[in-house]
């Protein structure tokens, strides 16, 4: 089982002693810059900042943002769903009997309503332990994991807990049919997609292409390069994916994130097919879309606090541009 560090009793004495300790420290510098745990933007309310020795984080990070993450259906019966077209992120996810699943992480804009909501999975722990405390909103999960979810660093958001935040959509079958109401949901936070994904210029090299295919076991993801709208449109099994209300879905930057699978907790769905758990810390292939290019190269996570990072064959920085991100985790 993959685990995320969260608060226990030992951290509990340690954040204490860390409150005595820097109350001495204020005490003896007070007559210059108190530093404030965040900044007013004069309303009264303030944006915490991660404490600058934070584990794999820099000194000079910026401000923890917003961050709300759904777990979205999508086999045929949930399509087209709602609020992708508002996501920062699109993590797709190998789940059971090589279907896929996703994970939308939403920063800079919140849509009325998203969905459909499905459940948790072990591999969600440990990759968005990235996104500092995000809202996870999902509609349940394996007894077998719940140990695991509530052990994460995420704020764990369910119908039972939040039930006026939720509905049922009757024109659709259930499970399928659950949809969230985000301005209704408590948000958590955390660094920003830009810090967790790092943004910048492409580096010289990149071949063009018109379009990608990603081969999941059971859905093919096809990438084509639209020049008008400036982004990858995407399709699943040949047919566009569209989000209701938004048509088709664009990104301006797709990662294929060549990933391995651990052994988990021994999930299985009715069929008896084992739940795949992702593991996206470490390092191995990538392939980045950017600007009607694509870009061979390397991903990298230290640890599940850490960011992930990509550098070209040659070793330099392989950022990603401004705009929506989908990212594949293709098991290798």
């Amino acid at each position: 089982m993959i685990r995320v560090p969260r608060k226990g009793p030992l951290a509990a004495f340690a954040v204490l002693l860390c409150a005595v300790l820097g109350a001495v420290v204020w005490v003896s510098v007070s007559d210059g810059d108190s530093g404030d745990a965040g900044e007013s933007d004069g309303s009264g309310e303030f944006t915490a900042r991660r404490p600058a020795t934070e584990p794999g984080r820099s000194e000079s990070a910026a401000a923890f943002v917003p961050i709300t993450v759904v777990k979205i259906d999508n086999v045929p019966a949930a399509r087209p769903q709602s609020g992708l077209e508002d996501a920062d992120v699109v993590y797709v996810e190998p789940v059971e009997g090589g279907f896929t699943r996703l994970a939308a992480v939403y920063s800079s804009r919140f849509p009325e309503v998203s969905g459909p909501v499905r459940s948790a999975r072990e591999s969600d722990v440990e990759l968005l332990a990235q996104y500092g405390e995000p809202a996870l909103v999902f509609s349940g999960a394996a007894p077998e994991i719940e140990p695991a979810l509530a052990e994460s660093s995420a704020m764990l958001v369910r119908q039972r807990d939040n039930p006026d935040a939720f509905y049922r959509e009757p024109g659709r079958a259930a499970p399928h049919n659950l949809y969230a109401r985000l301005p209704l949901l408590p948000r958590g936070s955390g660094p920003g997609p830009d810090e967790v994904l790092p943004r910048g210029e492409a580096p010289p090299d990149g071949r063009q292409v018109a379009g990608h295919t990603v081969a999941f076991e059971r859905g093919e993801y096809r990438f084509t390069w639209s020049p008008d709208a400036g982004r990858w449109l995407v399709a699943l099994n040949g047919t566009p994916v569209t989000s209701t209300g938004a048509g088709e879905v664009g990104a301006t930057s797709v990662v294929v994130q060549r990933v391995s699978l651990v052994e988990g907790t021994g999930v299985r769905d009715a069929s008896g097919s084992p739940s795949p758990v992702v593991r996206s810390v470490g390092t191995g292939p990538a392939t980045i879309l950017r600007e009607g290019r694509l870009f061979d190269g390397t991903w990298s996570r230290p640890s599940a606090v850490d960011g992930t990072r990509f550098t070209t064959s040659s070793g330099q920085p392989l950022r990603l541009t401004d705009g929506p991100v989908w990212v594949l985790l293709l098991p290798s």
